[in-house]
């Protein structure tokens, strides 16, 4: 939804036959480990988001329209880079794609059934290169990571407000977007490459460490309280790119979108 958030509806499967056979544990809680180039997983889910609520939304169409493509050759520093993309005729309408690594419905092989892994990790880097030919056409660009345990809900929202220059840090609480006094303008027709640190500190606050975009680091260092998600597990890895107020179409590409974690 509007604050990174995102449904799982289980499905109840049937496996017959003497040859199934396969380890339900999890794996243990360990030191730091890297998601590697997730733009390339196709476990990408996609919603719209129309104003003013911005509630998701499985079909917004024609109202706003949304597609990704994996595997991109043609313009990629990896060879396989994602391509996102938004339109349609409702102004100020987002795409939102968000990616379950570990919990309900792990893209990653990591369902931690039984909650400890989730609930054991403090440290997160969100390090992407992503490419637009024209980024002045965004209203904004957002990189999110998620984390859910015990019924508490941890969202590192980071916004590069395009036509405004500044990043803006999500708000978990009060549901709203706050300045973080940083510029941010990203380069068309080249690739930027942006780095965020986000912790979760010891006593359950989250922490904006510090954004890293082309080389230009800035200390954070802001400090929110944690929101209330009962019944929610895991760790999500979200992307979405906002439409303007003429809804023009764009695209962003993704890659090399890598998550260390520990």
């Amino acid at each position: 939804d509007n604050c990174g958030g995102a449904t799982v509806t289980p499905v109840k499967i049937t496996v017959s036959g003497s040859s199934a056979q396969g380890n339900t544990s999890d794996p243990p809680p360990s030191g730091g480990k890297v998601f590697s180039n997730l733009q390339d997983n196709r476990g990408w889910i996609g919603w719209g988001e129309l104003p003013p609520a911005y509630a998701i939304c499985t079909d917004c169409r024609p109202a706003v329209t949304w597609g990704v493509e994996y595997g991109v050759s043609s313009l990629s520093l990896s060879g396989k880079a994602a391509k996102f993309s938004v339109g349609g005729n409702h102004p100020y309408s987002d795409a939102l794609w968000n990616n379950h690594v570990i919990g309900d419905g792990s893209t990653q092989g990591l369902p931690d059934h039984s909650h400890a892994l989730a609930a054991s990790l403090h440290n997160f880097t969100y390090d992407v290169y992503f490419f637009g030919a024209n980024l002045s056409i965004s209203e904004a660009l957002e990189f999110d990571l998620g984390q859910f345990f015990n019924s508490e809900g941890f969202l590192f929202g980071t916004e590069c407000r395009v036509q405004h220059g500044d990043w803006a840090i999500w708000d978990n609480v009060n549901k709203t977007w706050v300045s973080a006094n940083v510029p941010c303008k990203p380069k068309s027709n080249a690739w930027n490459h942006l780095i965020l640190q986000f912790q979760r500190t010891s006593d359950n606050k989250l922490r904006y460490t510090s954004i890293n975009l082309n080389g230009a680091n800035y200390t954070i260092n802001r400090y929110f309280p944690h929101n209330s998600t009962p019944g929610w597990n895991g760790i999500v890895v979200n992307f979405q790119i906002d439409g303007n107020s003429k809804q023009a179409p764009y695209s962003v590409y993704v890659d090399k979108l890598n998550l260390t974690y520990n």
